[in-house]
């Protein structure tokens, strides 16, 4: 029997904490992680090619790019054993060169890695408890060296090779500052600190033997051969916002009063704590031609360039992430902790990942044209969620996807062009979403209200407000001329044009996980935690059918185009095929829960979403066997297909 294939066609998204998060291969392509892929991106010509995750992976931890752009390195964590895989970059698909996952020492997972300048040697550094630094000959998957990098359970952050030297290694972390130079089979540690332990965020090698490093209290530590020959400290930058809100204040700084410096009220430990607060993390580090860049706390990123002086650096440039006007409050975007900074090969462009998900990119040659002024990134192609999505819907007017999130955002998606046509932030954390079939509005739950809303060309307003508190499940009905509400048992039906409350369905004792229309709106299907799958009759608000099964907490619902059968997915690991109040079927989910279930218009096939992630498609009617294709989707559990 065939089975249907669906292929992954674009990637809207980022995992901002899988270390090293952004790679060039060349000059326009970058790698960078999003969902449970690695995805190949052409920054001119805006295509995406796929490096799917390994099977059954429970996420990406660290990157690595190898000097001569041959080879991926990908960390992750199959089935609680940590994995090493190694993609062949130039091949096309990526095929996977080498699998390490086999290990001679303890180790829980790798949180980076690094290949030597001649990409021969791989080195990987495990977390606490083990904090392992390992080091192979990673074509013969050969071990050559282990050592056990801290004693105290301080965690490491970052390794890296000696731009030059395949011996020489560093690994920075909390107190961490070590370097390692293979001889005889062994790493042995070649410099020793002097003064108080740092919590050493990130570092770069200037040079084959100059290191600069930095902490979570802004200091900037350049070390030669190991031993620390300048330093710096980065002073607090006031952002755009702070400027402006310092402005504010300003005018009502009369009426403030400040306890006398003998008051108990007034203590160092206060004054401390506010210094502490404003001093930046220097939280990623990347070196170029000149010197090196870095983060200098939120938003922003200075570089420097070697100074006249003998050893040191000056600072001569700041770039800083922009304030976004789109944003309910466009002061959050300059308060982006920056995670990773990449030069392209030429030096050419400049890109940086925050932990918001945010891709940013500078060009260095018009940085270089405004040089007096302060210059600011752009955003890579558009802004992404940066939280959980929590609702999804497409239309049938327009090639529109629109998803919400607990970012508080709700995004208008163009699936042809691949692009974000309209966004627009909230105060309130956005639930559950549907989109009107003629695309043309939108009607999402808020945590507050239900609020239906128009797709103009460059907005999303509001236009009437629906007292449904916490609304976690919102639907259209396929005409478009009712929507569907959910509040904690009970579902209300509208109508679209009046906006009256035309019938409630009351009868489910738990909450309603999920709910459809059937094509001609007569029928209503929805299941819930309780159990049950009802047919609900909108002429009268009668339920039609029902089929309940305590033992199972239901999470997703949908309907033949016939409305004949009726699909319920849950937490008893099947699938379950309804006719006439009775089970028909139930087809099991071979060892993952089903979180999510759609059927085609045609009728002929089924996808479903798992609490791994991975999205199946099957033929209809439904296997009995593991006739499916699974597809790696996410680095989490699938909230809506």
């Amino acid at each position: 029997m065939s089975v249907i294939v669906a292929q992954a066609l674009h990637i809207f998204g980022f995992q901002s904490r899988v270390a090293n998060n952004i790679c060039f291969f060349d000059e326009q392509i970058i790698v960078y992680p999003a969902g449970n892929s690695c995805v190949k991106y052409h920054i001119e010509q805006k295509w995406q090619k796929f490096i799917p995750g390994s099977e059954k992976s429970q996420g990406m931890l660290a990157l690595a790019i190898s000097p001569n752009r041959r080879y991926l390195a990908i960390s992750e964590v199959l089935q609680d054993r940590p994995t090493i895989t190694i993609y062949e970059l130039s091949s096309v698909p990526c095929k996977k060169r080498k699998i390490l996952n086999t290990f001679d020492f303890p180790v829980q997972e790798f949180i980076s890695l690094a290949f030597s300048p001649d990409s021969k040697y791989l080195v990987a550094q495990s977390g606490p408890p083990e904090s392992n630094l390992a080091y192979w000959m990673w074509e013969k998957q050969r071990t050559m060296a282990i050592v056990k990098v801290d004693t105290q359970n301080n965690p490491p952050y970052q390794v890296s090779f000696n731009p030059q030297d395949n011996t020489q290694v560093c690994v920075t972390g909390n107190g961490i500052f070590k370097l390692f130079r293979y001889t005889e089979g062994t790493l042995k540690q070649t410099n020793f600190l002097r003064g108080e332990p740092q919590n050493y965020l990130s570092h770069a090698w200037l040079s084959e033997e100059k290191v600069i490093v930095g902490t979570d209290t802004g200091k900037l530590y350049l070390f030669d051969s190991g031993d620390l020959r300048w330093e710096t400290t980065i002073e607090h930058k006031e952002t755009v916002s702070e400027v402006a809100r310092e402005e504010q204040v300003q005018e009502s700084e009369s009426l403030v009063e400040f306890p006398v410096t003998s008051s108990p009220a007034f203590s160092s430990e206060a004054v401390c704590k506010h210094s502490q607060m404003s001093l930046p993390q220097i939280s990623a580090i990347a070196a170029y031609s000149k010197g090196f860049a870095c983060s200098a706390g939120p938003g922003l990123v200075l570089l420097f360039e070697k100074s006249e002086e003998k050893e040191g650096y000056r600072e001569c440039r700041q770039i800083r992430i922009p304030q976004d006007q789109c944003s309910s409050d466009p002061n959050q975007s300059d308060k982006q902790e920056i995670v990773c900074i990449a030069f392209s090969p030429t030096e050419e462009t400049l890109l940086i990942s925050t932990n918001k998900n945010q891709l940013y990119f500078l060009s260095m040659s018009s940085a270089e044209i405004t040089k007096g002024e302060a210059a600011h990134f752009e955003y890579l192609n558009y802004p992404i969620h940066s939280s959980s999505v929590t609702g999804l819907d497409t239309c049938i007017r327009k090639p529109l996807v629109a998803t919400c999130s607990l970012d508080k955002s709700v995004r208008i998606w163009n699936y042809e062009t691949n692009t974000l046509d309209l966004y627009k932030e909230y105060q309130e954390e956005a639930y559950a979403l549907s989109l009107h079939p003629s695309g043309l509005y939108v009607l999402v739950g808020f945590a507050d209200k239900l609020r239906l809303m128009n797709v103009l060309i460059d907005d999303i307003r509001a236009f009437k407000d629906f007292t449904v508190r916490g609304c976690r499940e919102c639907a259209f009905s396929t005409g478009g001329h009712l929507f569907a509400a959910v509040n904690g048992n009970v579902i209300h039906i509208y109508s679209t044009t009046s906006f009256d409350n035309v019938i409630n369905l009351k009868g489910h004792n738990g909450k309603v996980r999920s709910m459809v229309w059937s094509m001609d709106d007569y029928k209503l299907v929805s299941c819930g935690t309780d159990g049950a799958v009802y047919e609900w009759n909108l002429q009268n608000g009668k339920r039609e059918s029902e089929c309940v099964l305590k033992s199972c907490s239901y999470s997703g619902v949908a309907i033949s185009p016939d409305a004949k059968v009726v699909f319920a997915v849950g937490s008893d690991h099947s699938i379950k095929e309804i006719c006439d109040s009775s089970i028909l079927r139930e087809v099991p989910t071979f060892d993952v829960a089903y979180t999510c279930i759609v059927v085609a218009r045609s009728g002929r096939m089924v996808f479903t979403g798992t609490s791994t992630g991975t999205i199946r498609a099957m033929k209809y009617p439904l296997p009995v066997h593991k006739e499916f294709n699974e597809y790696q989707a996410h680095a989490g559990p699938v909230t809506k297909v």
